[in-house]
């Protein structure tokens, strides 16, 4: 896979930065159009605080609704191929029985009580882990969720972003 830079991003036309980057953010494209806006980037660096600064701006029902874009962890659902690779990588596709039944009940617990699914950034976490984390996190105040939530989405969003670009060299360009 060709690995974008800076510089192939500020040079894009929005119909191209978006095709590129609309899967940032798990099925809201509205996120990498509103930062094409903010061209040009100094660095990757950039581009993911602008990114992270749109979500932060949105109104209040659009962080909701990119929230709820999420999968439940460890459901056998129809999800986006990152979020697929993602949950592969610590090992949710591969729960036991037993596994994916207390996944089930606490995605049930979480969604119930939060009105979006948990989200967590889990690339390469193991299952135990996640599972704590949601145990966890059940026990935060809405408010302090949806804090949490966000921060997490930030996370993912910062960790496909590295998946798609680099430097001219071929090296991941951070500054």
């Amino acid at each position: 896979m060709t690995r974008l830079t800076v510089e192939d991003l500020n040079q894009s036309d929005e119909e191209q930065f978006v095709d590129a980057l609309g899967g940032v953010y798990e099925e809201s494209p509205w996120v990498a159009t509103r930062a094409w806006s903010e061209r040009p980037f100094s660095s990757i660096d950039d581009l993911q605080r602008t990114m992270a600064d749109v979500v932060r701006n949105a109104s209040r029902d659009e962080r909701l609704e990119l929230l709820r874009a999420h999968p439940d962890l460890g459901e056998r659902t129809e999800m986006t191929d990152e979020s697929r690779e993602e949950q592969a990588s610590a090992g949710l596709d591969q729960l036991s029985p037993d596994q994916y039944e207390t996944f089930h009940r606490l995605n049930e617990t979480y969604r119930e009580t939060f009105g979006f699914p948990f989200i967590m950034a889990v690339k390469d976490e193991s299952v135990d882990a996640i599972q704590r984390a949601m145990e966890d996190r059940i026990e935060h105040s809405r408010s302090e969720e949806f804090r949490t939530a966000l921060d997490e989405v930030n996370a993912i969003a910062e960790l496909r972003l590295d998946e798609l670009t680099a430097s001219r060299d071929g090296r991941q360009e951070r500054h």
